[in-house]
């Protein structure tokens, strides 16, 4: 019997680059079972040698890059904003580019609550094609206008509602007409649906398939954030939801996002695994229950549902990861009693309290680490947050440049079909 042909040296990365995604192509979007595939008109490349092919073409391909941002939280977002401005300028100086962004690192990003209103900050395009918004940006927009679009509590904890229409005309200058498909990577936003008594995930991977699923970014930001019932619809106006907080349905948004990944093979087509991800997922603090009354309120039962769903994500997460979780995944996460912050009551006192919120946030960076063990519960590390994220930043940095060097893609996002930009309403905010 005549020895199956092979892959010879003649063949360039252009033609094995062709043969890999032939393959791919007809593997997970055909469903082929075929054990021959022919790749060109004059070779016939056993399963064998491609399956060899493929899985050099996957070490070649690198990790898939996460970035999750909680939502309910005793920060309410501005932890989270603090570490991703931290971790933008550690970005900045590593890579040597004074203009990177968070966007430039990450392949996907989701968020719940105010880290959805986070996420569509720093991955919606302007005029020029960049994030409207750089981290501090962000953060300094979540701080200036957190009593237009959150409210406080009596204990000081913030709450996301939506009131007015001062909120809506907020959003609306920020992100005009822009709308799930013209974000710069796929986001992924969570809400509780009411009319169907299910979560709800806004994707732009969705989007992309099909208007039905294509919503206006001031929407989704308001359906994340909102503490009512909030009735919304699709650009084409065929899908309508009810929504309401996506912290309720999903505070935590890190399994969703991995899930995501590792099912959608047309832009994700080398990942496996959680071995094939790289992930950092932002928490917001905890709230501390002290003293000697230990009967919560109803508003605190709330507030505990939300910290420890997301505890609980990060444990399930954790076990995924196994073996590998200390090095392709990293929960940045403080306990800091939020409950005892005193904020002036006047009216006039929002600067102050976002200099208080500011310095507790710094606080919570430079807290240790706190990290889950497999059935053992947390365990505090040496390295402080601050230190994680540094760690993390330069992680990133070595992915982008190992892309540079590489013959295969990480990720084949998918591109929304030519149309006018509605970025060009957008307003871009002066540097901080």
């Amino acid at each position: 019997m005549a020895a199956a042909p092979r892959l010879d040296s003649s063949f360039d990365a252009d033609k094995l680059t062709y043969q890999i995604f032939s393959i791919l192509e007809t593997k997970f979007l055909f469903g082929c079972d075929d054990p021959k595939l022919f790749l060109s008109r004059n070779h016939e490349i056993p399963v064998d040698t491609l399956t060899a092919d493929l899985k050099s073409a996957k070490i070649a391909a690198g990790k898939v890059r996460i970035l999750s941002i909680d939502g309910n939280g005793a920060s309410n977002g501005i932890f989270a904003g603090k570490s991703l401005a931290l971790l933008e300028s550690c970005l900045r100086r590593k890579s040597g580019n004074p203009d990177a962004r968070i966007a430039d690192f990450f392949d996907v990003v989701a968020g719940s609550g105010a880290g959805g209103i986070l996420a569509a900050l720093l991955f919606t395009p302007g005029q020029d094609g960049r994030p409207i918004f750089h981290a501090n940006q962000a953060l300094k927009f979540l701080i200036e206008n957190r009593q237009r679009i959150i409210a406080s509590s009596p204990f000081g904890i913030f709450r996301r509602i939506f009131r007015s229409s001062t909120a809506e005309r907020l959003l609306r200058r920020t992100f005009g007409g822009s709308t799930l498909k013209d974000t710069l990577k796929p986001v992924l936003i969570p809400c509780y649906d009411f009319s169907s008594r299910a979560p709800f995930l806004f994707s732009r991977a969705d989007a992309l398939e099909t208007d039905g699923y294509d919503f206006k970014l001031r929407d989704v930001c308001i359906a994340t954030s909102a503490d009512h019932a909030v009735e919304m619809r699709s650009v084409d106006k065929r899908t309508r939801i009810v929504a309401v907080d996506g912290g309720i349905a999903m505070n935590n948004p890190t399994a969703a996002a991995i899930t995501h990944v590792l099912n959608n093979k047309q832009e994700f087509p080398f990942c496996d695994g959680v071995e094939d991800l790289l992930v950092v997922s932002l928490g917001n603090g905890e709230t501390c229950y002290g003293g000697r009354d230990l009967t919560p309120s109803s508003v605190d039962l709330v507030k505990i549902a939300g910290e420890g769903a997301s505890d609980m994500v990060d444990q399930a997460v954790s076990m995924a990861f196994g073996h590998c979780r200390t090095c392709n995944y990293v929960r940045i996460q403080a306990n800091i009693g939020m409950d005892a912050i005193k904020y002036p009551k006047s009216k006039k006192s929002n600067s102050s309290n976002g200099k208080i919120l500011m310095g507790v946030s710094e606080e919570m960076l430079e807290q240790k680490n706190v990290e889950s063990v497999l059935f053992r519960g947390k365990k505090i590390v040496e390295n402080t947050n601050s230190e994680k994220l540094e760690w993390f930043a330069g992680e990133l940095i070595k992915e982008q440049e190992k892309r540079k060097s590489s013959i295969v893609p990480t990720v084949m996002i998918k591109q929304a079909s030519p149309r006018t930009s509605s970025a060009t309403t957008l307003s871009t905010p002066s540097s901080c």
